[in-house]
């Protein structure tokens, strides 16, 4: 993914964590703001594992976003990824990631609070 695209400080993860819609299913989670820019977070906890089990999770969701990322609306995003993630096959992360853009998309959207 190019570095245009990426969340990069902690505040912006910070920011994306208080104020982002969230959905989720078994191994994943997204968290949703709306933004002139689209960038895109990945957070792997040490839960998932050593360091080696975590970057290889961030670069299978990485490379799972890689492809969608045309047809995402500008936003901030973040992926949290459960444990359980580490186990799942390719295919199967691949396919929670497009349903949680697909249900995001189908969420209806949140109106700021004044």
């Amino acid at each position: 993914m190019q570095r245009q695209n990426r969340l990069g400080q902690n505040r912006q993860f910070t920011y994306v964590y208080r104020r982002g819609q969230r959905v989720s299913c078994r191994d994943l989670t997204l968290l949703y703001v709306r933004s002139n820019q689209k960038r895109i977070g990945f957070s792997v906890s040490k839960k998932v594992g050593v360091a080696v089990v975590r970057n290889r999770t961030k670069r299978r969701l990485r490379e799972c976003v890689r492809p969608l990322l045309p047809k995402m609306r500008n936003g901030l995003y973040v992926f949290v990824a459960r444990p359980s993630i580490a186990e799942r096959p390719f295919a199967d992360v691949q396919k929670q990631v497009q349903q949680l853009l697909t249900r995001l998309d189908s969420q209806p959207k949140k109106r700021p609070a004044k």
